[in-house]
């Protein structure tokens, strides 16, 4: 019961952000935003701190997810599936959730000790999974994870790009430069 509680709150925030962005929201201001109070985010959470990055971890890990639903079909290429997921993430949607990502990444390169466990898992949880991902399709295991994390770095790099031009051809024509390069 607690965990589904955590759940509905963790699921509620995401919501509430990705409609109105982090700005200067307090724990109690996403608290009243979400209907429960300061004091039962803390209880679950820790902190604001805490919420943040349960919430950046939940939609990296619905990204992932997403990764893995375009991997299951055995016909798509590497190529395919970089387009698709690109196209995913690239969504003006996400655009909050991407925002939050780079303020918490920055924090936690900082040595911001309420971010600075992001770091345990930002690069390492994808990496495994790309190069699974690549070695699957055909690509020797001794390249796939070199090769996964230059994929990770240059849709995070391009990602970043757009948000902060809000040049989508340009990010999608060097998308397509890269994949047509490193496929």
């Amino acid at each position: 019961m607690e965990g589904d509680a955590k759940a509905a709150l963790l699921s509620s925030a995401i919501t509430h952000l990705a409609g109105h962005g982090l700005g200067g929201a307090t724990l109690r201001g996403i608290a009243s935003a979400i209907g429960t109070s300061h004091r039962m985010l803390i209880y679950h959470f820790g902190s604001r701190d805490g919420l943040l990055l349960a919430i950046v971890r939940s939609v990296e890990e619905q990204q992932r997810a997403a990764m893995a639903e375009l991997a299951a079909d055995p016909d798509a290429s590497v190529a395919d599936l970089s387009r698709r997921m690109w196209e995913r993430v690239a969504d003006p949607r996400l655009h909050p959730h991407e925002r939050l990502f780079f303020e918490l990444y920055g924090r936690a390169l900082q040595g911001d000790p309420g971010a600075a466990p992001m770091l345990t898992w930002v690069v390492p949880a994808w990496l495994g999974q790309l190069s699974a991902l690549l070695v699957d399709r055909g690509l020797p295991a001794d390249e796939a994870r070199a090769t996964a994390r230059l994929g990770l770095a240059a849709v995070r790099g391009l990602l970043l790009d757009l948000l902060a031009t809000g040049d989508r051809a340009g990010a999608d024509e060097a998308v397509e430069l890269f994949i047509g390069r490193v496929t």
